[in-house]
């Protein structure tokens, strides 16, 4: 059996449908549905039984699962060293962050590796969403909690502050009738953030106006008079238009760690710009060895 053959089963067991497969894969439709049938000719038994839900693995399909799923992570365990020891300094970098943490943090970053490394072409994966390091969806990330994945290599870049922010007329509004003004909020999904809880205790009687997962929208929102928000302070103080409102203690500041795979240690690209960032970077209290998660 190919790795390619067993990619694209994987896929559709994982998809539950051809279209889903071959959509993730970037293939057509028809390729998806030949080589599945090539696979199950070279059984000898259908791997898939279509149900109203979709595609599901027969006995036969569910047998084979584990040693598919067992050939791809040695697949990309193996492209990962081959990454992990090229040499030379360039190629692409794959990079996941915050939107606000790539724009406002990273950028002179970025700048500073282009400058010094030409042709490291750096790709810039701006979402909330945790990327999975293994499956090589990024090849280093930025977040604002620590690494639980296994084999993954991390440290404490720097400590980041948080404030209040408003226009003007909303940071008037908070001194004199704080409960006329709206709150911009994190959305559901990330309502367990500590900022939020913050502003949802000292303003109760406030309602919510807006929620987003983004932060730079969520200063957007401040800046056309919506209400008011806990922002970045490299994307607070970066807005003209926003204003910074005094309180009588400041919203909890938050970790940044850094962390990419193991297999990655040695990859000259992803080295270069880790040394850019501790030096432009990374905090006093945060400078110390990488330590696995």
């Amino acid at each position: 059996m190919e790795w390619s053959d067993v990619r694209i089963f994987l896929a559709v067991a994982r998809g539950g449908s051809l279209g889903e497969a071959a959509r993730t894969l970037d293939v057509s439709h028809p390729t998806v549905g030949r080589r599945i049938k090539a696979l199950e000719d070279e059984a000898g038994q259908p791997l898939f039984r279509r149900t109203k839900d979709g595609l599901v693995l027969t006995d036969a399909g569910d047998a084979v699962l584990a040693l598919a799923e067992s050939m791809e992570n040695s697949a990309l365990s193996l492209e990962r060293r081959l990454a992990g020891n090229h040499e030379r300094l360039e190629g692409i970098l794959r990079i996941s962050s915050a939107d606000w943490f790539a724009g406002y943090v990273l950028a002179p970053v970025l700048a500073e590796l282009g400058r010094r490394h030409p042709a490291v072409v750096p790709e810039v994966i701006a979402s909330y969403r945790l990327l999975d390091l293994s499956r090589r969806e990024a090849d280093v990330a930025f977040r604002i909690v620590p690494f639980s994945e296994p084999d993954i290599v991390q440290r404490r870049l720097m400590r980041m502050s948080y404030g209040l922010y408003g226009s003007a007329e909303a940071a008037r509004a908070m001194q004199n009738d704080p409960v006329s003004v709206g709150l911009i909020l994190m959305n559901t999904a990330q309502s367990h953030f500590p900022d939020v809880a913050w502003l949802l205790d000292k303003f109760p009687l406030s309602r919510r106006v807006f929620t987003s997962t983004s932060r730079s929208v969520q200063a957007q929102m401040c800046l056309r008079g919506m209400g008011v928000a806990v922002l970045p302070r490299p994307l607070g103080d970066a807005l003209s238009g926003l204003q910074r409102i005094d309180t009588p203690d400041q919203p909890p500041s938050r970790d940044i760690w850094v962390g990419y795979h193991h297999d990655l240690r040695h990859m000259d690209r992803l080295r270069a710009m880790l040394d850019i960032a501790d030096a432009m970077l990374a905090d006093s209290a945060a400078a110390g060895a990488d330590i696995p998660a």
